[in-house]
């Protein structure tokens, strides 16, 4: 039998071998370290697998076939293969906006990979794909400071977009994310549309909205509540986008109960 091909996303893995899998995946503009405040007590519990997006972090952005058609569903493919690689067969999925996208995907279309779902400021639908392509042509043209300078105000409340931990991650973007990458992350949203499909979701679904989100507003985080069977709904207050960096205590509580099931007992020592 071949041996799966190496994985063509750059990717982390922490928390026990054979504890249950558990992968995670960024939003746009960040890398796999936008899970941070969360992964030390995650990977108490499970084998935790982080990646990066195509051209952001430790991804390459010929990870694609090519980034003028980027797709949502070509990503989730990496991500399948990644988790091949990886040995996992079936995987809890946590992700941040078009993280959450992929992995909302992967639920629908392929529902015995994915054991359990959670959505984190995320949509079925992220607008209109005029916007998108707006946004694609700007980063091509003018390079990645043309969205890191409006990041903070995006992706945190006012009380929090100056803060250490804010200025890191728009540093980030500005630093180590390729125009390229982040204009094909944009090509994909802009087609991207699950709304038809997320009654096909059977994975046990918990979404959390960030009640101060100017990308992904509550009402996104209702339409996929309402749209996934048995879904459950948390949305958190001073928080914007990236809630689980804003809020990460929060998050935190939020996905340890939904993933309950899943848990096994924590490694001795772990500050959960």
């Amino acid at each position: 039998m071949t041996p799966p091909a190496a994985p063509a996303l750059h990717h982390t893995t922490d928390g026990p071998p054979g504890a249950p899998p558990l992968v995670l995946g960024p939003s746009l503009g960040t890398t796999l370290a936008v899970w941070d405040p969360q992964l030390p007590a995650l990977a108490g519990r499970f084998h935790v697998v982080r990646w990066d997006l195509p051209g952001h972090g430790g991804t390459p952005v010929d990870a694609l076939a090519d980034p003028g058609t980027t797709t949502v569903p070509e990503l989730a493919g990496l991500v399948l293969e990644l988790a091949d690689a990886r040995g996992l067969d079936r995987f809890a999925y946590a992700g941040a906006s078009l993280g959450g996208a992929v992995g909302a995907w992967l639920a629908a279309h392929h529902p015995s990979r994915v054991a359990s779902l959670a959505l984190i400021c995320s949509s079925a639908r992220f607008g209109e794909p005029a916007g998108w392509r707006e946004r694609a042509a700007l980063v091509r043209a003018k390079g990645t400071d043309v969205v890191a300078d409006p990041a903070a105000g995006r992706w945190f409340t006012p009380a929090f977009a100056t803060s250490p931990e804010a200025t890191a991650l728009v540093e980030a973007l500005r630093r180590g994310v390729s125009p390229e990458g982040y204009a094909a992350c944009c090509d994909a949203l802009a087609v991207f549309d699950l709304r038809a499909a997320l009654p096909r979701i059977g994975a046990p679904t918990l979404v959390v909205a960030g009640r101060a989100d100017p990308a992904t507003p509550p009402a996104h985080a209702r339409e996929l509540t309402d749209g996934i069977p048995g879904a459950s709904l948390v949305e958190l207050s001073g928080a914007a986008h990236l809630a689980g960096v804003e809020r990460p205590a929060e998050v935190l509580a939020a996905l340890l109960a939904h993933l309950a099931p899943l848990h096994t007992d924590p490694a001795p020592g772990t500050d959960l």
